[in-house]
């Protein structure tokens, strides 16, 4: 068969070559960070309507919904998993290559893999060191597909996390069932099909919907390739495959000799998140943070705050006074004004109880958001924008914001990753079992089965 997207990554795939030492263990600190995400999402009330759903006639299974004591088939874990994984909006983003394909709006590349994995590796027994060898390949396959149509498919209105998420998700679940070509093929096909998501769904628990089907869709497509069920072979290519159809087609020098060459996972890297919020907000309330840690800050010295950005930025953030907690993850005015009012913005600030409180609503009638052409021209390769902080005593203090801890240009250290753990699964978890699950994450690859872990993700 000819060279075509669709042969790179069963290509890649079909190597079954176990990646180098930096590799896994970059995806094991993503992997700690998705893990502890799952148990916080847990909470969430769409985690829950969609756990009574699948759980209504109460299918018990070989799979963990992670923090219930409860099991499923694979793929409504997954489902389920991946919807509490993305659902306070916390998981890792993935970072571009090149500035038209709008810095950190790829996809959350962790959260559909690692659901799909985790799943499909519980059901079959698999080994640590499977599972992470599976979720390297899916994160690899997600992030590179994801940079390789073309950039409409974003600007479009697509959300990159349900559509290419689903084919992160396939790639791994096959590698752990070990596919062979033809049927890798009718995986993929089949996945490409039910791949979906849209942006007109941010702010609600749609979004996290989309990452849940991503990781179910994929573990689907999966075990019915094993079973022959047939697709196109070559889905991602010609005028009717994937590629063309939602993006107008691809560059095909973004992919062809560069699976795992280098690993996106590592070059350019993923961003872990410090906020549960939209990412493109990030750097602004890092920014945000800075000035009021410095000035020794406190509300009322604070006359208005104005955030000048470009449309990247404001379009997508653009609940500017939200009425829930899901719609404070895409505001600015929210997120800007938690920072002024209590220097951080957690998952406990995240809350409808405390968007309502007085103090903050007080804070976020004094954040302003400018669409600024001047920002707008510096381009989309970096999240940029401006915080101006206009204070009671006529003082302007200002700040240009580009990048945000946790991206690669400010790496988290292995503690923060590990303490961002602790908090997420202390919501689910007691202290001793938070600790035996971090210190089994950590040595992932010298688990003989995956269900050592499960089992403990558990509530409990």
């Amino acid at each position: 068969m000819s060279s075509t997207i669709t042969s790179e990554v069963v290509d890649f795939l079909l190597k079954g070559r176990s990646p180098p030492t930096p590799i896994s263990k970059e995806a094991i600190l993503h992997i700690i960070d998705g893990l502890g995400l799952m148990l916080a999402g847990s909470r969430t009330e769409c985690t829950r309507i969609l756990k009574d759903l699948v759980y209504e006639e109460r299918k018990e299974g070989p799979s963990t919904i992670v923090g219930f004591g409860l099991t499923s088939s694979a793929s409504d874990a997954a489902l389920v998993n991946g919807v509490s994984a993305h659902a306070d909006d916390y998981d890792d983003t993935q970072l571009s290559t090149s500035p038209d394909r709008i810095y950190g709006l790829l996809t959350h590349p962790t959260t559909p893999v690692l659901a799909a994995a985790l799943a499909v590796g519980e059901k079959i027994g698999s080994s640590g060191g499977n599972l992470l060898d599976a979720f390297i390949a899916g994160f690899e396959v997600e992030c590179k597909l994801a940079e390789t149509i073309k950039p409409e498919h974003y600007r479009r209105g697509f959300h990159s996390t349900g559509t290419f998420g689903a084919f992160g998700a396939c790639a791994a679940s096959a590698l752990l069932l070990g596919l062979e070509e033809e049927e890798l093929r009718y995986a993929l096909g089949i996945v490409a099909s039910l791949s979906s998501g849209i942006r007109a769904n941010f702010g609600t628990m749609t979004k996290p919907l989309h990452a849940g089907r991503a990781a179910s869709n994929g573990v689907v497509a999966s075990m019915l390739g094993m079973r022959r069920f047939t697709a196109d072979k070559n889905v991602l290519d010609g005028k009717w495959g994937f590629m063309s159809i939602l993006g107008g087609g691809y560059d095909a020098d973004k992919i062809v000799g560069k699976m795992g060459n280098p690993y996106s996972i590592v070059d350019p890297g993923a961003s872990i998140k410090m906020y549960p919020c939209g990412s493109l907000g990030q750097p602004s309330m890092d920014a945000m943070l800075e000035i009021v840690v410095e000035e020794h800050l406190e509300p009322e010295d604070v006359r208005e705050v104005r955030l000048r950005a470009g449309p990247n930025i404001l379009e997508p953030l653009r609940y500017e006074r939200p009425v829930d907690e899901l719609q404070a993850k895409f505001s600015l005015q929210f997120g800007l004004a938690c920072i002024l009012v209590r220097r951080r913005a957690g998952l406990r600030e995240y809350t409808l109880e405390f968007l309502n409180s007085p103090e903050m609503r007080g804070a976020m009638e004094k954040v302003k958001m400018i669409l600024d052409p001047e920002v707008a021209s510096m381009g989309t390769d970096k999240m940029r924008s401006i915080v101006e902080v206009e204070l009671r005593d006529g003082r302007v203090l200002r700040k240009l914001a580009d990048t945000a801890r946790g991206t690669p240009e400010k790496p988290l250290k292995d503690s923060e990753i590990g303490d961002k753990f602790r908090q997420c699964a202390g919501f689910v978890l007691d202290e001793k079992r938070v600790v035996q699950v971090l210190d089994l994450i950590r040595d992932l690859d010298m688990i003989p089965d995956i269900r050592q872990l499960t089992l403990l993700l558990r509530d409990g």
